[in-house]
């Protein structure tokens, strides 16, 4: 395996950290705000393995597979831990897992796996920024940017699954 992909193995450790300290609404503020630096910490490797990759020609079909994986379990465990708080619908956790999992299916389908398109790292981001607003401890004022920045990101998620499901257009 690549420094790389093992980067991209260690953002796993993250997740089991944040569930449990996302568990319950009696953690605390310094809680949450440890959960948001650990949430943060792993979202930053995403940015790492993917430099590491692409600067020391350490690209492969593994890292092309589990990058993307390993993103949806720590988009989506926070989420479903946030669900447990009432602090997001659980219907809208499920919609996210739903084009995730159609996703990783047709990817499992395919002979060459490819990376993320533009729609895909927007989509990243966007859920990124989401779930960060989503954890941090912060005051009322802050509800309508968080909720519209998780507005985006299921936005982006759906329409980025569309685009990579899509059939490209045929040259004639």
């Amino acid at each position: 395996m690549t420094l790389a992909t093992w980067i991209t193995v260690s953002r796993l450790l993250a997740v089991p950290i944040l569930l449990y300290g996302l568990q319950s609404h009696d953690q605390g503020l310094t809680v949450r705000w440890i959960c948001l630096g650990v949430f943060l910490l792993a979202a930053l490797t995403d940015w790492l393995d993917g430099y590491i990759a692409r600067r020391f020609d350490q690209v492969t079909d593994l890292g092309k597979f589990l990058d993307p994986l390993v993103d949806k379990l720590l988009i989506l465990c926070p989420l479903i831990a946030l669900v447990g708080l009432q602090l997001i619908p659980a219907w809208t956790v499920a919609l996210l897992l739903v084009r995730e999992l159609a996703i990783a299916g047709w990817r499992v389908q395919q002979v060459q796996v490819s990376g993320a398109n533009l729609w895909g790292k927007a989509k990243t981001v966007s859920q990124i920024t989401a779930v960060a607003l989503l954890i941090a401890p912060l005051s009322p004022t802050w509800d309508l940017l968080t909720s519209v920045s998780y507005i985006v990101a299921i936005a982006l998620t759906l329409i980025s699954g569309i685009i990579y499901l899509w059939p490209p257009a045929s040259k004639a």
